[in-house]
């Protein structure tokens, strides 16, 4: 609800770990209210082998509406990693729509930090091969995930740094990359968060889509509650609230975005 009304412009929720156990109890009262709120599409990446499993076995049941990603995510990566890799590569089948989520995480530990890259750059690698977009997830890590891009830059077709929350300068960084978009979440309505004033400034609508990263982050009025796909009708009016437009222009603009990425 917004406002004590449904958003009911149709909008696209590019990250949302709707196969975690926590939507087990009621995931189709989630999807039903998704709908209700005028989400017409999720898009729902893996963490490991065994999410891209079941990931790709539960979108097969909502087709054309929860669309599947597989990957290996950074904190994911262990001792293992290789074979994980080599199994997940396996799903790299028609219905796919993304590789992730991928990327660098070094926010609790370096332990892995060597593994990490070297997962994350064999992934990048698909994505050259397959020309299928990166959900790529970073933490702490920003410039050793540049440097790897850079390698790639022109042979990558695209796709999302999830979950932006940077400054200009690391705005300006990620933006180089430019059949890339940022991932905008319930960050956005946080009362601390700088992005109300970061992104009008230095990011152009055509490079933004919208996301939860539910069952995490929820946004306000939302936040502390397990977040669910419904809620990015928050961070959609917030967002249309401070480039100056209304939710149906931003709307069709991030769906337009993920159309030109994904091909959904």
């Amino acid at each position: 609800m917004v406002n004590g009304q449904c958003s009911m412009v149709n909008h696209i929720d590019t990250h949302c770990h709707i196969d975690g156990e926590e939507f087990d109890e009621d995931r189709e009262a989630v999807i039903t209210r998704a709908r209700e709120a005028g989400v017409c599409k999720v898009m729902v990446p893996a963490i490991d082998l065994a999410s891209s499993e079941r990931i790709i076995k539960l979108c097969s049941q909502y087709p054309d509406y929860l669309y599947p990603m597989v990957g290996l995510h950074p904190e994911e990566v262990r001792s293992d990693w290789r074979e994980q890799l080599a199994a997940i590569k396996s799903h790299l089948e028609p219905g796919i729509i993304a590789i992730g989520e991928v990327g660098l995480d070094f926010y609790w530990s370096r332990e892995f930090e060597g593994e990490q890259q070297e997962a994350f750059e064999e992934q990048v690698r698909w994505s050259v091969e397959t020309q299928l977009p990166l959900m790529i997830h970073c933490r702490k890590a920003q410039n050793e995930l540049v440097a790897i891009l850079k390698k790639y830059e022109k042979e990558l077709p695209g796709g999302v740094f999830h979950c932006f929350t940077g400054n200009e300068i690391e705005a300006q960084q990620l933006l180089q990359f430019d059949r890339f978009v940022l991932g905008i979440g319930g960050v956005l309505t946080f009362k601390k968060s700088h992005l109300p004033e970061v992104l009008p400034k230095v990011v152009p609508l055509d490079r933004i889509v919208i996301e939860t990263d539910a069952p995490y982050m929820a946004p306000v009025p939302m936040r502390g509650k397990r977040n669910e796909p419904a809620f990015t009708q928050y961070v959609l009016q917030k967002l249309a609230e401070y480039y100056g437009i209304n939710e149906k222009a931003l709307a069709e603009k991030t769906n337009a975005n993920v159309q030109r990425i994904f091909n959904i």
